[in-house]
């Protein structure tokens, strides 16, 4: 006897298409998808029906740039706790960057993160193999069908992580088995314009100077180095968080399918500038920076042409007592993916972007970048990682709704217009009524 779930009446939004229909999930996967009514005689034993009327449906998204903390900084997040907040918010599946403690600069402490996932996450998972000065070789062992990629800080990062040696470079874009994902600040712009600023207000650095020490030229100069190593040796490069005007010009507009070097915007990006720095502080405190409304146009413009490819958050918790200290010692990130599809939703209401548009740069796009398997659409024989959004139920951000484990959010008093009513995740109901399904577990992705 079947087990699954019939969603009714659902306002489908999936590859640009607007229309009301039903789709059936039985077991992991979508069965069918129906336009118009369901059929009167159809076989519905043994499935759940869901009334989705007046709801959109979506594919879950998938976020491909999330710092979940485990191990070793599971104060901040963990596994767990980070990826409930992923589901609440209709994030299905995610990929975590390197920067632990450990570093996951082995295929050993590679695996042990994978093996920790399968047990508490209830979002399916991938996790970037990270870089060095001087691991090359355990790099190059990256399985490329089950790793979604390779990270490489070209700016400061936790311990040794700065990749900052010219042959090394070379030779991981020379030979690298799977794409490079890179984060692009150049370290010699940002220790000249951290002394500048020390020299007129001592350790007292007020957050506004955040994008004044992490320019336009920092990430520039950096990102332009990346472009031009993977256009010389034909390495698939993206790049993470673009965040200036200046950087669109390093990137081509059209199909992601049939680029080998893509971008990324992050919501940040998109909704702060820097005149919230005197509101939020640290709070918006990000790497690269958040910078000026002239730039967050000019990245707008970039996403809607298809310079930009994909949207996600680049989800960094801290405490509220990390975030306190002064400039220096106050880290960079916070928490995102619980409210960034959301957040995109609001904007679509203010017009900078359609739905349609949201679902293309949050589930299909990073999808087609990294080949995930079988994930990123509605279609048939796909997994069912979907999302019921209420489009006339507004939710207002507090610390009350807030899953992350660090307890806040740069969006706390946002009301938005929108809200994530249902996620399931490989055909389970992982999130409905306000509440995790806690047995849920997401699986590991694969990609073609």
């Amino acid at each position: 006897m079947p087990t699954g779930f019939i969603i009714k009446n659902a306002e489908i939004i999936n590859e640009g298409e607007r229309f009301t229909g039903q789709v059936v999930v039985e077991g992991e996967l979508i069965s069918r998808i129906i336009r118009g009514p369901l059929p009167e005689d159809f076989p519905s034993t043994g499935l759940t029906v869901v009334d989705a009327t007046g709801l959109y449906l979506i594919p879950g998204v998938i976020d491909d740039q999330v710092h979940f903390r485990e191990p070793g900084l599971t104060h901040k997040g963990d596994i767990s706790s980070e990826s409930r907040a992923a589901v609440a918010g209709g994030v299905t599946s995610f990929m975590d960057m390197p920067n632990t403690l450990p570093q996951t600069v082995t295929q050993e402490l590679l695996e042990e993160k994978y093996q920790r996932a399968a047990e508490v996450s209830v979002a399916n998972y991938s996790f970037l193999m990270g870089t060095t000065n001087d691991n090359l070789d355990e790099v190059l062992k990256t399985d490329p069908s089950r790793v979604c990629g390779i990270k490489v800080f070209l700016g400061a990062s936790t311990g040794n992580m700065l990749v900052d040696r010219r042959e090394t470079l070379a030779e991981l874009f020379r030979q690298a088995p799977t794409l490079i994902a890179v984060h692009c600040e150049d370290e010699t712009v940002i220790r000249a314009r951290s002394e500048e600023a020390r020299a007129r207000f001592g350790e007292e650095v007020p957050f506004s100077w955040h994008p004044v020490i992490r320019d336009a030229e920092a990430c520039y100069r950096s990102s332009a180095s990346a472009v031009e190593l993977a256009s010389r040796y034909g390495t698939r490069l993206h790049v993470f968080h673009l965040s200036t005007a200046r950087e669109m010009d390093l990137f081509q507009p059209g199909d992601l399918r049939s680029k080998n070097i893509t971008a990324e915007v992050c919501v940040h990006h998109l909704w702060f500038t820097d005149q919230d720095y005197s509101r939020l502080g640290s709070r918006i405190k990000w790497n690269p920076a958040i910078k000026s409304a002239e730039d967050r146009e000019a990245l707008w413009t970039a996403l809607l042409n298809d310079r930009l490819d994909v949207v996600a958050t680049d989800h960094a918790p801290h405490t509220l007592q990390e975030k306190s200290q002064p400039y220096f010692k106050a880290p960079s990130g916070a928490p995102l993916v619980q409210h960034s599809l959301q957040a995109m939703l609001e904007m679509s209401l203010e017009g900078k972007i359609t739905i349609e548009q949201v679902v293309r740069k949050m589930c299909h796009a990073p999808a087609d970048l990294f080949r995930i398997t079988r994930r990123g659409y509605l279609r048939e024989g796909y997994y069912a990682d979907l999302v019921l959004v209420n489009p006339g139920l507004a939710t207002t951000v507090t610390p009350e709704n807030i899953l992350y484990k660090c307890g806040w959010s740069p969006l706390e008093g946002v009301t938005f217009g929108h809200t994530v009513t249902h996620t399931f995740v490989n055909g389970q109901l992982a999130w409905s009524q306000n509440r995790i399904n806690p047995d849920i577990r997401g699986m590991r992705l694969l990609f073609d």
